[in-house]
């Protein structure tokens, strides 16, 4: 999950990001550390060189100096958000060969579930796409509020309960990265992760074509069953048999998950009350 090992085009923007914003803070950490270990050495009481001016009130070069280098940071830091900000967003289509994949993506406790509308498969705690083929996520809750986050393509966004996020990412190579919640949720918080498998696009096929046969069946009947609470849940594959299961979702026309709602929380597991 190294951030300065970008996979795809959006992590490479956010690399960018941080080296320069890093720099640019640099400005005035580098200058006042210096400072600290000068003033130390220089006003020693060894130093006969060295002297006080009681009655010193004000210098207009100094209060240049301290005012302009911390403007000039905030507004290089300000710049290089605001750009980024808008040349990043989240919503904003990637180009890219292909045609783009859509994948809705559920948090739910303590797992992740994926959905391939176009396959009509679906998948836990695992994740397989395209390499070099533009990916459009479509994101919400089942439960409480998440957050997820494929470190290496970059961009996290948040997943809430009754609504839809947008998320577009490009994975360029193929290999198998890390993704999380970075969101505390409750007791299975630190367990939430899937790994990434970017193959081929012609792999993928193959892949999905397999997976469309996959013995166990997605509906709303089994999807209520895996909302359920549950912990370190192994990856599974489904075959979709309800292809508006993601917007029932999202609109609640199944309920919530029992984390979602007041009241409920504790008697689904003790202690996660207070944590949620």
């Amino acid at each position: 999950m190294n951030i300065l090992d970008p996979q795809g085009p959006i992590g490479a923007a956010d690399k960018t990001i941080l080296i320069d914003s890093v720099a640019i803070m640099l400005a005035i950490v580098l200058p006042t550390i210096v400072a600290i270990f000068s003033f130390a050495y220089w006003f020693r009481a060894s130093n006969t060189k060295a002297f006080y001016w009681p009655d010193w009130e004000y210098s207009g070069r100094i209060e240049l100096m301290v005012w302009s280098i911390p403007a000039l940071t905030v507004i290089l830091l300000g710049g290089v958000a605001w750009i980024g900000a808008h040349q990043l967003d989240p919503a904003k289509p990637i180009e890219g060969p292909g045609k783009p994949r859509t994948i809705q993506a559920v948090s739910l406790d303590w797992k992740w579930l994926f959905i391939y509308p176009d396959q009509t498969i679906a998948t836990v705690n695992t994740l397989t796409v395209p390499a070099g083929v533009p990916l459009q996520f479509q994101l919400t809750s089942a439960s409480v509020m998440n957050v997820f986050f494929i470190p290496q393509f970059g961009s996290m966004i948040y997943t809430m309960n009754g609504m839809a996020t947008r998320l577009n990412l490009r994975a360029d190579r193929p290999g198998t990265f890390g993704g999380l919640s970075a969101h505390f949720s409750g007791d299975g918080f630190s367990d939430m992760h899937f790994d990434v498998h970017v193959v081929p696009a012609e792999q993928f096929s193959k892949w999905a074509q397999d997976a469309s046969t996959a013995a166990k069946a997605l509906d709303e009947r089994s999807y209520q069953e895996l909302a359920k609470p549950s912990m370190n849940n192994a990856p599974a594959i489904y075959r979709l048999a309800d292809p508006d299961l993601f917007n029932a979702i999202v609109t609640q026309k199944l309920p919530p998950a029992p984390g979602a709602q007041a009241g409920v929380i504790g008697a689904a597991l003790p202690g996660d009350a207070d944590a949620r």
